[in-house]
């Protein structure tokens, strides 16, 4: 039996979005930031997972979509545990739009990179973004009562 596999994209990336994926670990988060096109702007940002990190992490975000004429943020993680629960809704809260990506997905996509197997966070992040911008991602439903 035949089936038709419909390509289901999400297509919401424009010029004026500023795309940002996120390597969740345990302690330190890194994310960095693309445009529509693919092309990184400004540096990457460390942040904790505390009030502070995540204060740090949103003004981050502002700034250079300020700075680079951005009016939408879309941000994006790999949910490969439970750290990224607070940032979700945190951001949410922030009025950012929150996406996940399929972390096998990531695993399968960083190689194309730079040719290499190896893992760090600040590679995963940019495949993250680079995922997201492509339109690999999906929308979590997070609880509505759920408070960092």
């Amino acid at each position: 039996m035949k089936y038709k596999m419909k390509q289901k994209q999400n297509q919401r990336i424009t010029e004026s979005t500023l795309v940002v994926g996120a390597d969740i670990a345990k302690r330190i988060h890194v994310a960095r930031a693309v445009d529509f096109r693919g092309i990184e702007l400004g540096k990457d940002c460390a942040f904790h997972n505390s009030q502070e990190g995540l204060t740090k992490l949103a003004m981050w975000m502002k700034e250079l979509g300020q700075a680079h004429g951005k009016t939408d943020i879309i941000f994006g993680v790999g949910p490969t545990g439970h750290y990224w629960f607070p940032l979700a809704a945190f951001l949410q809260n922030q009025g950012i739009q929150v996406v996940v990506v399929n972390p096998h997905h990531v695993n399968k996509t960083k190689e194309l990179e730079d040719n290499s197997p190896t893992k760090s966070d600040y590679k995963d992040a940019k495949v993250i973004a680079d995922l997201i911008r492509n339109g690999k991602h999906s929308e979590p439903k997070l609880p509505t009562n759920y408070t960092p």
